[in-house]
């Protein structure tokens, strides 16, 4: 579904909004193209059929047969053997749906105290059938968020998102310091893990050491220091601080 940036709705305090126009394509088309999205990074490379496949935990041909179809709907750019790329109605496709989802997280997890680690697999679902209208109502009761309950940046209604400066926790060496900026959602184990322990974004850290042959990066957060697994540090983004 794309946004128009000359179709607009008010706010129901006389401002207006801008608005998609009623959604025009399917849910595994919107599951695709956030897909290509999350894989084909901030280069915008070609994504090969396979990872595709794997993302999504399908057949290689089932795979190849839904981008020929996205192709002949313009929304990606598919070569046979090769791979594909958003074109610029994918990208806003993979945008809109990727706001959709940030939104309820975020909803989920600040209005109705869901933890972080179980609204990922809701928003999964409820990304695809929320209205446009409910989508304005869930922002404004929000104040606009820029970001979810992860840390990952929300686009804005006119799908434009913010750059990310962060770089991977494992990037870090001893004695570098940083802030706990954003988290995979991908997977509830890690999340309760780092929930048991109160590592949230926005948590000031400073790495102590890195443990030989693949062993845990020592992280001090407020005063504790964790042992974090090489997975898990792999997933967590860090905005550099400077050293200790």
């Amino acid at each position: 579904m794309a946004r128009s940036r000359n179709s607009t709705t008010s706010n129901g305090a006389g401002q207006a909004h801008h608005v998609h126009p009623q959604r025009r394509t399917n849910e595994g088309a919107e599951n695709y193209a956030k897909a290509i999205y999350h894989l084909q990074g901030r280069e915008n490379e070609t994504v090969h059929t396979s990872a595709v496949a794997d993302r999504l935990g399908v057949t290689p041909a089932s795979a190849s047969a839904m981008l020929k179809r996205l192709a002949e709907d313009g929304l990606v750019d598919y070569e046979p053997y090769h791979g594909a790329r958003l074109t610029k109605q994918g990208e806003r496709v993979a945008l809109e749906t990727i706001r959709h989802h940030r939104l309820i997280e975020l909803f989920l997890a600040e209005v109705l105290g869901m933890p972080w680690d179980r609204v990922h697999e809701e928003a999964e679902v409820l990304e695809h059938h929320i209205s446009e209208e409910l989508e304005e109502l869930i922002a404004a009761k929000l104040g606009e968020p820029a970001l979810d309950p992860h840390g990952d940046p929300i686009p804005d209604r006119d799908l434009e998102i913010r750059t990310d400066d962060s770089v991977s926790l494992t990037d870090l060496d001893t004695g570098d310091q940083g802030t706990f900026t954003r988290v995979s959602d991908s997977d509830a184990s890690m999340l309760r893990y780092l929930a048991e322990r109160s590592i949230q974004p926005g948590a000031r850290l400073t790495v102590r050491g890195r443990e030989p042959f693949g062993g845990p990066v020592m992280v001090e957060i407020e005063g504790s220091t964790h042992p974090l697994g090489p997975e898990l540090a792999a997933r967590m983004r860090v905005r550099r601080k400077g050293r200790a």
